[in-house]
């Protein structure tokens, strides 16, 4: 089969060389031992970096023909610039992996031959997390366990290293969402799949593009994309809330009529004050958030443009891709040509 490899960079100047080496080199191995064609590619994303990560893929695609670049405009974050490659990637299969080598490269043989197995889908999933501190390691699997209990179909400890075929690629497209949360929307392609485990391992060079700021954001993003229950919970919690709101008016009235420390008129306003006002903020900010959702969806907006391209990409640089997906985009398309 015709492979390509993905690889989403953002300021991945001080890793970027010895990850297109490693690629560059499992991709010999892979066509040696005829797992893959000879015509195989590796496509990396510059998803607007303000370091010499352009310059390097520029480097690496002169050098190789099988080594591809796409620039976007500017930063539009990890799930745009991973759209961006899948959609512009040519193979029968195409594997997506981070840049920071963190990911075993040596999985990809697995996922190669799952897929010839019948595979439409291969997950790449850690076997364990010793790498991560303890608050990462508890709070990723707290998220994970937390989806499925919210109704999320997620596949546990798994990122963004797969495999798809071009069958499962192709019925990706059909989702024209602006709030893009990958791991949730694969699971729901429904093609056959299967899982390969490796170790990851620590970042080879520079650092995280990841703070705490964005984790908590892209949880969010998960939450809020795929499951309904925080806006159910309200209702929950707003018949929790009539109850509490009795029991306290019970325990005011008794204060007043038992006891002489009662202050007049404290309780019975001052309590339920603060705690309605509070529940009524916290329902009020919920809805916000899929409200929010709601208006970048009907905006339509497109997740990036594409600045430009190396290695021999031949995509028009005034079309944008996303949200090449639904009817609207093969409307687009039939415009296009």
């Amino acid at each position: 089969m015709r492979l390509s490899i993905v690889v989403p960079c953002y300021n991945e100047e001080a890793v970027l060389p010895e990850t297109i080496s490693r690629l560059c080199a499992l991709k010999r191995e892979l066509i040696a031992e005829q797992h893959i064609a000879p015509d195989s590619e590796i496509i990396l994303v510059d998803d607007g970096s303000r370091d010499r990560t352009w310059a390097l893929i520029e480097q690496a695609s002169a050098a190789d023909p099988c080594v591809r670049g796409i620039k976007l405009s500017r930063n539009r974050g990890h799930q745009a610039a991973l759209i961006a490659g899948l959609f512009g990637a040519e193979g029968e299969a195409v594997v997506s992996v981070d840049a920071d080598l963190q990911d075993d490269l040596n999985a990809i043989r697995e996922m190669v031959a799952a897929c010839g197995k019948g595979a439409d889908v291969v997950y790449g999933v850690r076997k364990r997390r010793d790498t991560d501190t303890f608050f990462k390691r508890f709070t990723a699997e707290s998220y994970y366990k937390l989806l499925d209990v919210l109704g999320v179909e997620i596949v546990f400890n798994h990122a963004d290293y797969r495999l798809l075929s071009r069958r499962a690629l192709e019925a990706l497209k059909q989702y024209g969402e602006s709030n893009l949360f990958l791991r949730g929307i694969i699971p729901q392609l429904g093609f056959p799949s299967a899982i390969v485990y490796y170790v990851r391992a620590e970042r080879f060079a520079g650092e995280s593009k990841y703070p705490l700021k964005k984790m908590l954001a892209f949880a969010w993003q998960g939450v809020t994309s795929f499951s309904a229950a925080p806006l159910r919970a309200i209702t929950g919690l707003g018949v929790a809330v009539s109850v509490a709101s009795f029991v306290v008016a019970l325990w005011a009235l008794w204060v007043r009529l038992f006891s002489e420390s009662a202050v007049p008129g404290w309780a019975s306003t001052v309590v339920p004050m603060f705690f309605l006002a509070g529940i009524q903020l916290l329902c009020i900010g919920i809805i916000g958030e899929y409200l929010a959702k709601i208006y970048l969806e009907v905006k339509r907006r497109p997740p990036y443009f594409i600045e430009k391209t190396s290695g021999g990409l031949n995509r028009p640089l005034d079309i944008v891709d996303p949200p090449a997906s639904g009817p609207l985009a093969t409307d687009m398309q039939r415009k296009t040509r």
